[in-house]
């Protein structure tokens, strides 16, 4: 049996990786690390030497980043269907790297109180921040899922962060948005995902 082993905080984007791990439906080990504590442990910075979660290991194998994570988990357990066949992933890898990249970008740096002035876009792989929620709402109001009819790997990665951002705040409160959060939110995955962090937070207060 494969042996995965999880290290996260429930107050991090960690809540993606677990979501992930449920949608696959194995087993696997979890580690709560603390912010300033054991994520700057010798032993976990030589897995992850940013010192951030998540981070998963799988039979020996390391993978960071949230959407390396949840695109490699789809690979490792293609009987989940969590990834299109080959020939029909260029939605799946189109916005799975979109959200890491221009959505990602544009969203920290708006919560962060960073404009880019307008003569400045082009030198921005994001352009403007509306530039960025304009094309998100435009695939979303066409398909009920990233990748198209069905969901995926990459509706786990974009769906965590347009659930939150519909939530907090941090995206615009437009109508596809909210739909979207609502149809991958009553996911069984999702609600055991959300229950475990919840209670590890709860834990932790």
């Amino acid at each position: 049996m494969s042996r995965i082993t999880l290290y996260t905080n429930p107050l991090s984007r960690g809540r993606i990786a677990r979501w992930m791990l449920e949608e696959v439906g194995t087993e696997y080990e979890t580690h709560i690390l603390t912010y300033h504590g054991t994520m700057k442990d010798p032993a976990y910075l030589a897995l992850n030497p940013m010192g951030k979660v998540p981070t998963i290991v799988h039979d020996g194998k390391v993978v960071t980043e949230c959407a390396a994570i949840c695109a490699y988990l789809a690979d490792a357990f293609p009987e989940a269907g969590l990834a299109p066949p080959p020939a029909d992933r260029a939605s799946y890898y189109r916005w799975l790297f979109f959200a890491a990249g221009p959505l990602e970008a544009a969203v920290v740096n708006r919560t962060f109180g960073f404009e880019v002035p307008p003569e400045r876009e082009r030198a921005v792989g994001y352009g403007n921040f509306e530039h960025v929620m304009d094309a998100l709402d435009q695939w979303l109001s066409e398909n009920p899922f990233i990748a198209g009819d069905s969901f995926t790997a990459a509706d786990v990665y974009v769906g965590a962060q347009i659930n939150w951002g519909v939530q907090f705040g941090t995206v615009d409160k437009r109508a596809s948005f909210a739909a979207y959060a609502e149809r991958i939110s009553t996911r069984p995955a999702f609600i055991r995902a959300t229950a475990l962090d919840d209670a590890a937070a709860a834990e932790m207060a």
